[in-house]
């Protein structure tokens, strides 16, 4: 046997053990990388809340258990963030209902024709009360998505009345009237949708819903004008960001993969946008009509489309002043109805330096409890055992369970006591 064999010989047992050790480590590093990116070491735990010590908080937080229980989402996949987001974005929820409602169309001043679907209760409520929930849908969102259906469904077999807000330019089948579309705090739809309820049921009581830019709609409404407030019982906004002038420089970063969540959000609008291409240019000059579609068409974040297109609909001088104005974070210390403001932490879309804003508020204002979830992602917030999520949501009973709450506080508080007052203001009162 040459030397030449003898070292082949003793080599080759080895390579076996190398390659298996190869294996084992690349496994490894998969399983790895699974658990970190599917936060599978997360632990599940009830939501952080701030509020102040009132009787009214003490009595909310004992009638709504979700608010205090664990959230616990589905083992494999519920701790992400970014899966909780992208199941949201793509489906909306699982076996979403059909909840049957009418349409209405409403005339407004500058010539645009706002729209909701209104749905009435399919089952008693609790206190006997006639309660209708006023709904705000997230950016670009109207009735017909999976997500809005499916708490209509349930807010409906609870005995509420809903109304839901399709954004102006939104439903695909509905042609605008005038040279405009929804931005990012425009009120004026969502006001005339209450006021058509106040007027066609003058006995009703009002609890006002928003969803993501919902939210910061419903709270700059109420926030805008004292007289907004009037027959609301309270108010849930789940999932907004509170500052869009803040916002924006947290969307261009790629930390929790902002900026790609940004495009992809970008994209969306232009395309609605483009289908009422001839409702909102047709009566611009040829040449503002190129330029502000080319800029469009190059746009890849929310920022740009906001700039070149949207602060245009309102007259907004520039970006800056655009945020400033359309943000809630300016109106929502004004709010006195009791308010729920409702985030997850794994929020991808909304910046934990955000959450500030809902915090300090919370902390100052008697009416106003933050819930902060450690996961559910952007209007995620799915509950399941292992793989597959159960068609209601947290999101969906927490609502639900918050405005049971206050149903039942309403009827059954001492005299002295209301939704607006505190307890400093009953004991005035007593005195």
């Amino acid at each position: 046997m040459s030397t030449h064999d003898s070292e082949v010989h003793t080599i080759s047992p080895e390579l076996p053990a190398m390659f298996d050790g190869m294996k084992l480590a690349a496994v490894a590093t998969v399983l790895y990388i699974i658990v970190r990116c599917l936060n599978l070491k997360s632990p599940t735990a009830p939501p952080d809340l701030t509020y102040q010590d009132t009787a009214l908080n003490r009595f909310l937080l004992k009638s709504c258990p979700q608010l205090t229980k664990e959230y616990i989402p589905p083992l494999l996949w519920g701790k992400s963030g970014h899966l909780q987001t992208a199941l949201y974005g793509k489906l909306g929820r699982v076996s979403s209902p059909h909840p049957s409602g009418v349409r209405k169309y409403l005339p407004m001043q500058d010539g645009a024709t706002a729209t909701f679907d209104l749905f009435e209760p399919v089952g008693d409520h609790r206190t006997g009360d006639d309660v209708t929930m006023v709904i705000c849908p997230g950016i670009g969102n109207h009735s017909e998505k999976h997500y809005i259906r499916t708490f209509v469904d349930h807010a409906q077999k609870n005995g509420y009345r809903c109304a839901v807000l399709n954004h102006l330019g939104a439903l695909p089948n509905i042609e605008l009237t005038s040279p405009r579309m929804f931005t990012y705090g425009c009120t004026w739809e969502f006001a005339a949708m209450v006021g058509y309820i106040k007027r066609a049921y003058p006995q009703t009581q009002l609890m006002v819903v928003g969803f993501s830019l919902g939210g910061n709609i419903v709270c700059k409404f109420l926030g805008e004008n004292r007289m907004n407030q009037e027959r609301v019982l309270c108010c849930v906004s789940v999932c907004q960001g509170y500052s869009a002038l803040r916002a924006q420089e947290t969307f261009l970063q790629w930390d929790q993969f902002r900026r790609f969540y940004n495009f992809l959000m970008a994209d969306n609008m232009k395309k609605i946008i483009l289908s009422h291409r001839h409702s909102l240019f047709g009566g611009n000059p040829v040449k503002m009509i190129d330029l502000d579609l080319g800029r469009l068409y190059t746009a890849t974040s929310l920022m740009q489309i906001d700039d070149s297109i949207m602060r245009k609909f309102h007259g907004h001088s520039s970006l800056k002043e655009y945020y400033e104005k359309e943000s809630c974070v300016h109106y929502i210390h004004n709010v006195n109805v009791p308010l729920l403001l409702v985030n997850s932490a794994d929020d991808p879309l909304v910046h934990d330096s955000l959450l500030t804003i809902p915090r300090t508020l919370a902390a100052k204002k008697p009416n106003v409890i933050f819930s902060l979830t450690l996961h559910g992602g952007h209007l995620g917030f799915f509950e399941g055992a292992v793989l597959f999520p159960q068609p209601l949501t947290w999101m969906d009973k927490v609502i639900v369970g918050y405005a049971n709450a206050m149903c039942q506080w309403e009827k059954q508080k001492p005299p002295c006591q209301s939704g607006h007052l505190t307890e400093s203001s009953c004991a005035e009162e007593k005195a």
